[in-house]
């Protein structure tokens, strides 16, 4: 049971790391194809920007849950 509370919180630091990159540091080329596709005309800079804040909001959440868990049970 420990591992799994362990990998919540690793989850949960991953997606935030990863959201705040995308999101606060527009690291674009961290999400697959966003590149090539945002030159062809396909995909816009909000579209990044949403997929960075749904990342960063997924990080938050598992990280309060593995560590409340943690502490908690």
């Amino acid at each position: 049971m420990i591992f799994l509370k362990v990998l919540a919180v690793v989850l949960g630091l991953a997606f935030l790391l990863f959201g705040y990159f995308i999101y606060f540091k527009k690291k674009y080329n961290l999400i697959n194809g966003f590149e090539a596709d945002f030159k062809a005309g396909r995909k816009k800079e909000e579209y990044a920007k949403k997929v960075g804040m749904i990342e960063f909001g997924v990080g938050i959440v598992l990280l309060i849950t593995g560590v409340a868990l943690i502490l908690f049970a």
